[in-house]
């Protein structure tokens, strides 16, 4: 009876074995197969073509400007007879966009007043207007230099400022000193492309090198600085 006991313990001891060292089944994996992606940058194909037309000027010489208006800086001026290929035009098809026939690679408008042109103007592309920038800044301070007696103190040392822009704009601009002082924003406006000037002045209580700034906050973002000595003798 002991004997049956312990063949049946061996038995089982046996098959546990069997059960624990018997490799698991393995799943058969269906390989998954993915799309190629090409690395190459696609080509775009456009959905239409820009309509480009010629143009010949028919006034004896005509402004090709910045912008679409008299307001804008005059680029290159165009004989009568002169060709140009168009490429846009203003939303009102008033002026024309062009390849500026005096310098290659650039561009300019013209009125189509004075020119001559063929073909589906109003299928032209609308090119909206340039922004328009403070193209110069020249600045000088008044007296440049002060040598004076030190009991004649304080003194006031003038500033002008000449702007030039290449269109019609909102100019805003501020001054700062070295000694601290600095100015609330002004305001001009240029109704065309051209130079105005702006002027301020500063009261100086004794010797010291000084300086000014001025800055251009709008349309574009510029600053001049101007150095001025200002010494005395007892």
């Amino acid at each position: 009876m002991k004997r049956l006991i312990l063949f049946t313990g061996t038995l089982s001891l046996l098959l546990a074995a069997c059960s624990i060292s018997a490799p698991a089944p393995t799943a058969t994996l269906t390989p998954t197969i993915f799309p190629t992606i090409a690395t190459s940058t696609p080509t775009l194909i456009p959905t239409s073509t820009p309509v480009q037309l010629s143009l010949r000027v028919k006034d004896e010489l005509v402004n090709c400007r910045f912008g679409p208006g008299t307001g804008y800086e005059t680029i290159n001026e165009l004989p009568r007879g002169e060709t140009a290929r168009v490429i846009g035009r203003n939303d009102a098809s008033s002026w024309l966009y062009v390849r500026d026939p005096g310098n290659p690679g650039g561009f300019c408008w013209l009125s189509a007043s004075v020119v001559e042109i063929e073909g589906p103007v109003d299928q032209l592309s609308v090119i909206l207007p340039p922004f328009v920038t403070v193209t110069d800044v020249s600045l000088r301070a008044e007296p440049n230099r002060i040598v004076v007696n030190c009991s004649q103190f304080p003194q006031t040392v003038f500033f002008e400022a000449e702007i030039k822009t290449n269109g019609p704009t909102l100019l805003t601009w501020s001054w700062e000193a070295s000694t601290g002082v600095s100015s609330n924003v002004g305001s001009m406006i240029f109704e065309e492309a051209g130079t105005q000037v702006i002027n301020e002045f500063y009261p100086i209580g004794g010797p010291n090198d000084y300086w000014v700034k001025l800055h251009i906050l709008t349309p574009n973002v510029l600053e001049e600085q101007v150095n001025f000595p200002v010494s005395c003798t007892p």
